[in-house]
């Protein structure tokens, strides 16, 4: 957030007239489900913001709506917001901390005349709401300001079903923004709020809350995604006509969207209950607590929203943007160890059966500082059967039948004999190592393929899971007619591989560290289940960002 953007210009302008001294935003999380990294592009404009003008962020849990929250996901939003490195101090509220001087306001509305008591039914509603060539109707907006508040008292009070009545602002029928044909601010709901409990049956729709929130939170600017850009006019409305302390301003950015992607609550949600996904947490989803199971980073999420920026329009981001700022990261910082996924048995046939030899392997080539480790050799030994062809194709350059290759970091092996199993798969594989060529590339001869391994006296079982991009459609937003999310789930996702092997050293390792399986890929422990290794991304990178 350091670059500036329209909304510091915005901003800068505030400043510069005298109309703000100190910067104070907010993030309203809704808590009805987990963050996701759609909601981290808002949360990082919003603390970010605050932070670049040594100003304030608040966050406030929007919960008006009572169907569908829960304290589960409030805690939630509190975690993964400091680990992405904010921070909210004693500024933390509730959206139903204000329902008491909300539903004040909207009493002073109805007694100055600017909102009445309708009694349309939703059916209604929509029948009389007219075009941009015919204005809403409503029989109810001349009803008198004595009538609306005792029914406004009455509805508080539970005496009416839902849907009765509700309580709309006079404004404008005839509005070309059909927010402004006299929006309903309150409605009836019987249902049990998650903090206030049964202590209400009247609820605030969110244009009339929210602006109420920003001016009693002292809020100066309040950022929000574009889809609230035509309903501006009806928070500048709600401000103007109510007597709240301050007058903050709303500005709107362009909310994230990424390929492959889903970032639609509601389909979340379905994806959970569904089991197509086993939680919001899957290493699969998109959401924040997913990410950090995943093994993606803090740096690198806050690096792929940098480079994305804040813009008014709408845009598509390809998600290998998100893959290449996490392996940039972790190509920095994670140690590289040695797994073989697909494992299949070389014996080597002139290597003592009784010794164990040691290599020392590069804990990170890119950090010297970070030394070696020294890998056992033995015998019999396990490579990945894609490193072995019977009947290679063609520049096919790792073991086949009478060809040599170099196990990394130690000897070069000739393919002797194939043991075969009853069905005709490769039981083993016999090879004679060069017992000369174990500290460097022989003056002889030039090998071309280098292999990892690991021995097979040593070696550690283990289940790894590949994870891979959860749809197959790049545009999840945008699909044809008659198609769901469904449609386009990729059946190799999460592809399992429950024979991996890995090196000794990663017995002891904890969950949530991340390593470079080397040729292979970034993994990480699963804090779930500490005996799997979820592959965070792949070591090939397409993705060129631009300059």
């Amino acid at each position: 957030m350091a670059e500036s953007n329209f909304i510091h210009d915005f901003i800068d302008e505030d400043i510069a007239s005298g109309k703000t001294k100190t910067v104070h935003t907010r993030f309203p999380p809704e808590p009805n489900g987990y963050l996701h990294i759609g909601h981290c592009k808002a949360l990082v404009i919003d603390f970010g913001t605050a932070q670049k003008y040594g100003g304030l962020c608040n966050l406030r849990m929007d919960d008006t709506n009572p169907a569908k929250e829960d304290t589960e996901f409030v805690d939630a939003i509190k975690e993964d917001i400091h680990w992405l490195g904010f921070d909210w101090g004693d500024r933390f509220y509730y959206g139903s901390d204000y329902f008491a001087r909300t539903y004040e306001l909207a009493e002073d509305l109805i007694k100055k005349g600017d909102a009445y008591v309708c009694e349309l039914s939703p059916e209604e509603f929509k029948e009389y709401r007219g075009d941009l060539t015919h204005p809403a109707v409503s029989p109810w907006r001349d009803r008198p300001a004595e009538e609306s508040l005792d029914l406004f008292h009455r509805m508080r009070d539970g005496e009416f079903p839902e849907g009765k009545y509700t309580l709309r602002a006079k404004i404008d029928l005839a509005s070309g923004n059909f927010n402004m044909r006299d929006p309903v601010l309150y409605r009836i709901r019987y249902i049990e709020h998650h903090r206030q409990g049964t202590k209400w049956c009247v609820f605030p729709m969110y244009d009339f809350a929210h602006p109420i929130q920003d001016a009693l939170e002292g809020i100066t600017h309040s950022l929000c995604s574009l889809e609230y850009e035509d309903h501006r006019p009806l928070y500048n409305w709600v401000i103007e006509h109510c007597d709240v302390p301050s007058k903050p301003r709303q500005i709107e950015f362009a909310r994230l969207n990424i390929t492959n992607t889903v970032l639609s609550k509601r389909y979340l949600r379905g994806l959970v209950e569904t089991g197509v996904v086993d939680g919001w947490d899957d290493p699969r989803m998109p959401t924040l607590c997913g990410l950090r199971r995943r093994g993606y980073t803090p740096e690198a999420i806050l690096d792929f929203i940098g480079r994305i920026g804040v813009s008014k329009a709408n845009s598509m981001v390809n998600i290998g943007l998100l893959e290449h700022c996490v392996r940039s990261e972790l190509n920095l910082k994670a140690p590289r160890r040695i797994a073989v996924m697909n494992p299949i048995k070389v014996v080597v046939d002139n290597f003592p059966a009784d010794k164990t030899e040691y290599f020392p392997v590069p804990n990170n080539p890119n950090d010297p500082e970070a030394g070696t480790r020294d890998v056992p050799f033995t015998r019999e030994l396990w490579i990945d059967a894609d490193d072995f062809a019977e009947v290679p194709p063609p520049k096919f350059f790792r073991l086949k039948p009478g060809g040599e290759v170099r196990l990394m970091s130690s000897y070069i092996i000739r393919c002797g004999e194939i043991v075969k199993n009853p069905d005709g798969t490769v039981k083993e594989i016999h090879a004679t190592a060069d017992l000369e060529t174990g500290t460097g590339v022989p003056t002889d001869r030039k090998v071309k393929g280098t292999i990892h391994w690991l021995s097979a006296d040593y070696a550690v079982d283990t289940e790894a899971i590949l994870y891979d991009r959860l749809f197959t459609e790049e545009n999840m937003n945008d699909l044809p007619e008659g198609k769901t999310y469904q449609d386009y789930l990729n059946p190799d996702s999460a592809v399992r591989m429950p024979n991996a092997k890995i090196e000794p050293s990663l017995k002891d390792s904890k969950p949530g560290e991340t390593f470079q399986f080397v040729r292979i890929g970034y993994f990480t422990r699963d804090t779930k289940n500490s005996g799997v290794f979820g592959r965070v991304v792949s070591l090939k990178d397409n993705y060129k960002p631009e300059a």
